[in-house]
């Protein structure tokens, strides 16, 4: 009975001993490996874009699979969650991250689905980084949320800029999709900037296919400009209407149209197409070189990449925020999420894209957007110019 006693009470103190470090929804990768989350649209509307940025998690992870926590060296482990580009999805694939122990999150193409999966990271306290998302909502209010990317007023605000003085429009049309907290978030900061009695404004539902109604309403209301923030997915095919139409006016789009589908979309047509972006290839040869090496190399990373070496911003995002996350580990000395969380908040980088720091919200202190438009006739991008926040 004694004896009996006695390993009960030993089992005991060792699960005391224990249940600290998983207390209040801490989370602690295993011995030797330290993992991190991708939370991603593999698939969806969003895909192509999540695939993208993909590549540039997986590029910084290739040239940096280990990092050293607290005097010891842990191997990098990448483990995946498709959100479907679906705000309904986004919960329960980021639940299967937390459940499967890791430490920090990376993710995802889509506003949307990043707000839609926030509490999920936040009850676990695990530092989530919505590497590209531009919605405010997604870091407003959430300590556990982060960004690289500036914010939509800005990019708004530089948008309406270019329509106002590089083109002289005096009206603008604008189309969102309904219920996409990117799109219609991003469509009326440009409105605001622009002068919402100047502009006229539709929103589409998901699942559209046809957008033959939107380009011909816009040509009949003599927009001087067709502004739309969509995914690549539907950008494509307004694209095919604005050029079988002879919309005849810029088309101008966020950063979610900086990729390859956009290319391969105009390639040919008669389209004008300006985007804002966050990257510019050539901003950093060294990257740039090494990624492309990397990706001709790699025959599935090339197919992620739409089959091409062209670098979308979106990679070289991701590439920068995967090794702050090495550096915030770094600094935790601990691969527990909630020491991770609390040293992110301090980290700073010199990364491909510029110096990055972050202010009280989780925002990175960033003011540049690049502008590129599309060059038709070759199907590439031609930079156009820097906007800097005033």
């Amino acid at each position: 009975m004694k004896r009996t006693f006695m390993i009960t009470c030993i089992a005991l103190l060792a699960l005391a001993l224990v249940m600290p470090a998983f207390a209040a929804g801490a989370r602690q990768s295993g011995d030797d490996v330290v993992k991190i989350g991708i939370f991603q649209a593999l698939s969806g509307s969003n895909g192509a874009n999540g695939k993208a940025q993909n590549n540039g998690y997986e590029y910084a992870h290739s040239l940096n699979p280990t990092v050293n926590i607290g005097g010891k060296t842990y191997k990098v482990e990448l483990v995946y969650a498709d959100n479907q580009s679906n705000n309904a999805i986004a919960p329960s694939a980021a639940q299967t991250l937390v459940a499967q122990g890791v430490s920090m999150v990376l993710g995802s193409i889509g506003s949307g689905v990043s707000i839609a999966a926030s509490d999920i990271f936040g009850d676990a306290r695990i530092a989530y980084m919505g590497t590209t998302n531009t919605n405010p909502q997604v870091t407003l209010g959430n300590d556990h949320m982060f960004r690289l990317a500036f914010l939509d007023p800005f990019q708004g605000t530089v948008l309406a800029g270019l329509a106002k003085e590089r083109f002289n429009a005096k009206k603008a049309y604008v189309l969102a999709r309904q219920g996409d907290d990117y799109s219609v978030g991003l469509a009326n900061y440009f409105m605001d900037a622009f002068g919402r009695a100047n502009c006229v404004y539709e929103v589409f539902p998901e699942g559209t296919s046809d957008f033959s109604s939107y380009v011909a309403t816009a040509k009949a209301q003599g927009a001087d400009v067709f502004m739309s923030p969509t995914s690549s997915e539907a950008a494509a095919l307004i694209i095919d209407q604005a050029h079988s139409q002879a919309l005849g006016v810029p088309v101008l789009a966020g950063d979610t149209w900086d990729t390859v589908i956009i290319l391969n979309a105009a390639r040919g047509k008669n389209v004008n197409i300006f985007v804002t972006t966050f990257y510019q290839e050539g901003g950093s040869p060294e990257f740039d070189t090494g990624f492309k090496r990397w990706l001709n190399a790699n025959p599935a990373a090339l197919a992620n990449n739409g089959g091409t070496d062209i670098i979308a911003a979106s990679s070289a995002m991701g590439f920068d925020a995967y090794n702050v996350f090495l550096e915030a580990l770094k600094k935790a000395g601990s691969t527990d999420s909630r020491r991770a969380l609390e040293a992110l908040r301090t980290v700073t980088l010199d990364g491909v894209t510029g110096r990055i720091a972050f202010n009280n919200t989780g925002d990175a202190i960033r003011d540049t957007a690049y502008v590129k438009q599309v060059i038709a006739s070759t199907g590439a991008w031609q930079f156009v110019t820097v906007q800097r926040a005033n």
